[in-house]
């Protein structure tokens, strides 16, 4: 069986042969460059500087390599551009991080130190505009620079925060129909971020790969805008919706199943312990928009939408399920409500789980490798079984978790699938 037969299986909640396993595919299922040179080292793998995929997360590239020893079944089809607005792509240079790693990054990925140390990067590698993201000198990724200008509540204009999303260009077109066929002739499944979706993420609202963001570009005064601007949030998410659905058909003729599986949206609506909005304002503000572009997917393409939300969402899954989400990422078990038997007996036969495979905020940097293979083995148990379940990680591997602990993840994984 192809990775791809595996994974339409899996989607469509039917037993596959063995468990769909991915890393790297997505920028909420990746490895950390410094995690990944670990791995490399620890395989015996010939030394080359590994490559940033995600400049904001630091995420790096899960090559062949890695891809044949870990038995990824999953890969990316990359935009043309990264969070910070610059082409993503070749040509490379090396660069040196502030751990002292020598990486490849893109040659618009430019930075400047300011006079604590921190690492400052550019909004489309432009050092004459404002920084718009800050490494702190022990730092392992970027934040956001909130760059908000004082806001005057009677000139606040929707258009402020539509000003990223527009109609995708002739050239680009052109780049996704080559990068797509190129992942499909690979045998694998294959994920794209099209863009354009993302209502509400916070990673967005900032407008990191914008020069002079307008509108509301603070995320405490986003949050705040939910019950106090409701009009606002929702003039944004109609045109937005109304833009993305235009490229979708676009992209589409282009792409056309090239794609398995598109990531829509990584709106957190979770904390630890509890839910960033009631139940009714996430119908009100997000569900008509959701199903809006969901309905359209399902209408006219055979691609499947993945929704990511971190935190507390048990609450939430029959409004995912309703929205018409295919996907829920990134399972995370440790929060409250969020128990693995109850998640995949409730809503395993609606929507399929991709992560939930290890805690990633203390279980996998903080225990040992004979717990991290005990929990590996539970949840697979618990999650795979009649489908509907892709193996990830609860969010991003980071930094300096033990090397050790990955590789008992992964030998726990093949262990699961029968080829340990």
């Amino acid at each position: 069986m192809t990775s791809k037969e595996r994974f339409n299986l899996t989607v469509n909640h039917r037993q596959p042969d063995r468990m769909v396993v991915d890393f790297g595919s997505t920028s909420v299922t990746g490895i950390h460059v410094l995690s990944v040179e670990n791995l490399r080292k620890y395989y015996g793998l010939d030394y080359k500087p590994v490559r940033v995929t995600d400049p904001y997360q630091m995420l790096g590239e899960v090559d062949q390599e890695l891809i044949d020893i870990i038995g990824i079944d999953v890969i990316a089809a990359r935009g043309p551009k990264n969070s910070f607005g610059f082409f993503n792509h070749e040509p490379l240079k090396e660069y040196m991080t502030n751990w002292g790693q020598k990486v490849l990054v893109p040659e618009g990925f430019r930075t400047s130190k300011d006079e604590k140390g921190d690492e400052l990067i550019y909004p489309q590698g432009d050092t004459a505009a404002r920084p718009s993201g800050r490494m702190p000198g022990k730092g392992y990724f970027f934040d956001a620079i909130i760059r908000q200008e004082p806001i005057e509540e009677d000139k606040l204009d929707p258009q402020d925060n539509l000003e990223e999303y527009g109609l995708v260009s002739d050239s680009d077109l052109e780049y996704w129909e080559i990068t797509t066929r190129r992942a499909r002739d690979t045998g694998k499944a294959v994920v794209a971020g099209l863009g354009g979706t993302a209502l509400g993420d916070i990673a967005h609202i900032p407008g990191i790969k914008l020069k002079n963001p307008k509108g509301i570009r603070d995320i405490t005064e986003w949050y705040m805008s939910i019950i106090a601007r409701p009009d606002y949030i929702r003039a944004i998410f109609d045109r937005q919706s109304e833009i993305a659905l235009e490229n979708f058909s676009r992209l589409h003729g282009v792409i056309d199943d090239n794609v398995d599986a598109v990531y829509i949206c990584g709106t957190d609506f979770g904390t630890q312990d509890s839910t960033f909005c009631s139940p009714e304002q996430f119908d009100d503000l997000w569900l008509p928009y959701y199903q809006r572009i969901n309905n359209w997917v399902h209408a006219n393409t055979n691609w499947k939408t993945f929704k990511h939300s971190c935190g507390a969402v048990e609450s939430f899954m029959p409004r995912f399920i309703a929205a018409g989400f295919d996907i829920i990422n990134p399972v995370q078990v440790s929060a409250r409500g969020m128990d693995p038997v109850l998640l995949k007996k409730k809503y395993g036969k609606d929507i399929v789980f991709w992560g939930g495979g290890i805690d990633t905020q203390n279980i996998l940097p903080y225990s040992t490798p004979g717990k991290v293979r005990e929990e590996v083995l539970r949840l697979c148990d618990i999650f795979s079984r009649n489908g509907g379940f892709v193996f990830s990680t609860v969010h991003n591997i980071q930094a300096n978790v033990p090397v050790e602990n990955i590789v008992a993840m992964v030998d726990a994984i093949k262990e699961f699938n029968g080829n340990g």
